[in-house]
């Protein structure tokens, strides 16, 4: 099987070199990349450095290659095009239709969606000229990735970050597969654990990494879904392009969140790992080691349970279960107790890698019916949290 042709563009931004890694990156998961820089990247990095990672040609200038139609070559072999980081001055060019170096050339010449991964100072970014380029980028089906925000190479603080390369990479396996199909689709998403103090040092939670959760929330946003995060603890980084995200440690202040908001969306995929228990009192100061042998618990609010008798007509209501045993029948009965529209269910064993399996049932299309229940239907997936993820997201979408 061929493998994906990507076409990285470099132009001239300091953070240029960050672009190696990239390329590192896309060529150690299997992409074929080739790379064409331009003339002000050449005063940032160096061409051997880009041959050397990715194992394949750099193209440089249309006049001085050994192709001499180089800028229909390239646009041809491309399954994507990949500008990274992307200035102000090719995204102007790619808007109007400038051809005056190679990049820009092979943008005229090339006929599928190209990712754009904006770098710049803050104020370029979101100076008049450069919004109103890219709104016509994204007019013309291109994709954009927002930068993020931090401190600047220039000094100053705000966006116009070049954003981590894992995010860049998942753009582009979204956009290889999927197109902007979640637009206009509003989603609350819960992710991570839950944590209820005993006191200022302890507490009670459980093991979940939220790293599903984050999954998903990335996997929506990249398709066109305003996305809502409420997180408790998680041991992966945030998106930073999500609509809207809310830390919410414990179940009581995760509770309050999701019913503040949950009328204003369509679906809501409850991932977060909530703690069963809480103690009736925290105390405000740390416990003696002999006062912990009894500590007196009250449970939890059940935030999925409410929401099922709560959700409006229009919505779709997702669960999910971690079980270590009878994986089906444990989550057909959350499934019905809960007036859910889709479980998905995977063993505690396996939960925390980054790959897994997970079987979800509901009334999906064209799946297998459940012995247990003929009238839902069931499909075991598997493969990292991502393809999961985006494989969920098409099934919550049949629904």
């Amino acid at each position: 099987m061929p493998k994906t042709r990507i076409l990285l563009g470099v132009t001239g931004g300091i953070a240029a070199f960050k672009a190696i890694d990239l390329a590192s990156k896309l060529y150690k998961l299997g992409y074929e990349v080739k790379c064409v820089l331009t003339e002000n990247a050449l005063q940032f990095v160096r061409p051997a450095s880009f041959a050397a990672i990715t194992h394949n040609s750099i193209h440089l200038n249309m006049f001085n290659d050994p192709d001499p139609i180089v800028h229909i070559s390239l646009a041809d072999w491309a399954d994507i095009i990949v500008v990274a980081p992307a200035t102000a001055n090719i995204i102007a060019k790619a808007a109007h239709g400038i051809g005056d170096d190679l990049l820009s050339t092979i943008f005229l010449a090339h006929t599928k969606p190209i990712l754009f991964v904006p770098a710049m100072n803050v104020h370029m970014l979101e100076s008049a000229p450069t919004q109103d380029n890219l709104t016509i980028l994204k007019h013309r089906k291109h994709h954009i990735l927002q930068p993020s925000s931090g401190m600047l190479a220039c000094g100053y603080e705000g966006q116009g970050k070049y954003p981590p390369n894992e995010e860049i990479v998942a753009a582009i396996n979204t956009f290889l597969n999927y197109q902007n199909d979640l637009s206009g689709t509003k989603v609350l998403i819960t992710a991570g654990a839950t944590i209820e103090a005993i006191d200022p040092m302890r507490f009670i939670s459980n093991r979940s990494s939220g790293k599903m959760g984050l999954a998903l929330a990335r996997a929506l946003a990249l398709r066109g879904a305003e996305v809502c995060l409420v997180y408790g603890h998680i041991e992966a980084t945030i998106p930073h392009y999500l609509t809207e995200t809310i830390f919410a440690e414990s179940a009581d202040s995760m509770r309050e969140a999701v019913l503040s908001r949950y009328k204003d969306v369509d679906w809501i995929i409850k991932c977060a790992a909530v703690a069963d228990y809480k103690p009736l009192t925290a105390s405000t100061s740390k416990l003696p080691k002999c006062e912990l042998n009894c500590i007196d618990l009250i449970s939890t609010p059940d935030i999925l349970q409410e929401l099922g008798t709560l959700k409006l007509p229009h919505q779709k209501l997702i669960g999910f279960a971690a079980q270590t045993d009878d994986l089906l029948d444990k989550a057909l009965d959350k499934y019905k107790r809960k007036n859910l529209d889709m479980i998905c269910v995977n063993n505690i064993e396996v939960a925390g890698s980054d790959d897994s399996e997970i079987t979800l049932i509901g009334k999906l299309p064209g799946q297998a019916s459940l012995p247990e229940a003929p009238e839902l239907s069931y499909l075991t997936i598997n493969g990292n949290k991502f393809s999961l993820a985006h494989r969920i997201v098409d099934n919550v979408k049949t629904l």
